[in-house]
């Protein structure tokens, strides 16, 4: 089944929308791990990572994230970000998080996708809805 039609304009913009907040979202928190911010500091003492990691942590994010905002690669950025959030799960699992915080980076992954199959509908054969 090939797939001709391009988004509409309402789609796209949507898209665009939502591609910037999450972005946002993911930028402000490289950020914060690239200055070692208290909260970042806090965050990684509690959930068992060394500070030392922050840095290279942050710096991942923050690759990840201007690949994902660049279009043509936003497939590939996409796919380095659901890395990202899928450790988040890893990392809430094991440390026995309410299923609601759990549930957060999985929800973030499905908006990082989301996006993507907004701006391409030949990925809607991939995720049907």
């Amino acid at each position: 089944m090939e797939i001709t039609e391009n988004p509409t304009k309402v789609t796209l913009w949507i898209s665009y929308v939502l591609q910037a907040i999450i972005a946002l979202f993911f930028l402000m928190g490289a950020a914060m791990n690239l200055l070692q911010t208290e909260t970042a500091v806090a965050n990684a003492e509690e959930l068992g990572y060394d500070t030392n990691s922050l840095h290279y942590m942050g710096a991942a994010l923050l690759l990840a994230t201007c690949i994902y905002v660049i279009p043509r690669f936003i497939v590939l950025g996409a796919i380095l970000l659901t890395g990202w959030l899928g450790g988040a799960v890893a990392t809430h699992v094991i440390h026995q998080d309410p299923i609601g915080v759990v549930l957060i980076p999985v929800l973030f992954a499905m908006l990082v996708w989301l996006v993507v199959v907004l701006r391409n509908k030949s990925y809607h054969i991939l995720l049907p809805l």
